[in-house]
């Protein structure tokens, strides 16, 4: 195994002459696309069968157990996880609106297609720059849109429980106000935000910035700033043994109690319920 793991996702390579079973771990919820590299490896999803190899990749939803068996020793494949709250930000920016029901992708993602080749491409952009010794291409804001990138395609080339939902979207994108308030929110999320930074960031009024929220995302600025810190702290919850209130205040958290009724109205259980799960 070798990889590398950061807040909304991990991705490694991974070689065994054995074979291997992944579990889920308890309150982290993840997707995971495996690509094979080296041979091929036959994977299992509950009743769902594929073959990975260079033209066949395998997408396994949370809480799937992952059952893989190599063809001969050797076998390599790439493995890209991917937290299920970056997915279900991604179909609400693409749709347009919140979704109560996850997503739930088909298994196999034919890489041989043109949507396929796509994802392919994107991943292994994002390989490409996690290797690279350049300075730049190791901040943060270049791996989170490249990720964000890799997600969009996902949703758009791979069959999925709300596809039917993404054909009836039109093909306008969303407002340049909007795009720009995300991006400043995703870049500066551990600092102090308010309506009012975050309406000079996108370069309008906060009562124009809030629409575009509204409008597009079905929540409110704030809302959305709140739940993608939830969103990060669980995942450090989750992947680390730093206190609660570490982690909560690297992500801009400043008043312990309410957030812990906030991580409770989101996920059902308090911080320390998670810790010690």
């Amino acid at each position: 195994m070798r990889g590398i793991a950061a807040a909304d996702f991990a991705v490694g390579y991974f070689a065994s002459p054995l074979a291997v079973r992944v579990g889920t771990t308890p309150g982290r919820d993840s997707y995971f696309v495996n690509l094979g590299l080296d041979g091929e490896i036959s994977a299992s999803r509950g009743g769902d069968q594929v073959v990975l190899s260079r033209e066949r990749a395998g997408v396994f939803n949370p809480g799937d157990a992952q059952e893989l068996r190599p063809n001969r020793p050797g076998t390599r494949f790439l493995g890209l996880r991917i937290d299920a709250g970056l997915v279900r930000r991604e179909l609400a920016a693409l749709t347009g609106r919140p979704t109560r029901s996850a997503v739930r992708f088909d298994l196999p993602l034919d890489l041989s297609e043109p949507q396929g080749r796509a994802v392919k491409l994107l991943i292994e952009s994002l390989i490409e720059q996690l290797d690279s010794g350049d300075p730049l291409f190791q901040r943060e804001e270049l791996r989170r849109s490249q990720l964000r990138c890799i997600v969009t395609a996902l949703l758009l080339a791979q069959s999925h429980t709300h596809t039917a939902a993404l054909r009836d979207v039109p093909g306008t994108p969303h407002p340049k106000a909007l795009r720009a308030a995300v991006a400043f929110i995703e870049a500066n999320l551990p600092e102090p935000l308010s309506l009012s930074r975050i309406a000079e960031a996108a370069g309008c009024s906060a009562r124009t910035v809030s629409g575009a929220f509204r409008d597009n995302l079905g929540t409110s600025p704030m809302a959305y700033v709140r739940d993608l810190r939830l969103d990060r702290i669980r995942h450090d919850l989750l992947s680390t043994d730093d206190q609660i209130g570490e982690i909560a205040y690297r992500w801009g958290v400043t008043h312990l109690g309410r957030f812990a009724a906030d991580y409770r109205s989101r996920f059902g259980e308090l911080p320390s319920a998670t810790t010690r799960g």
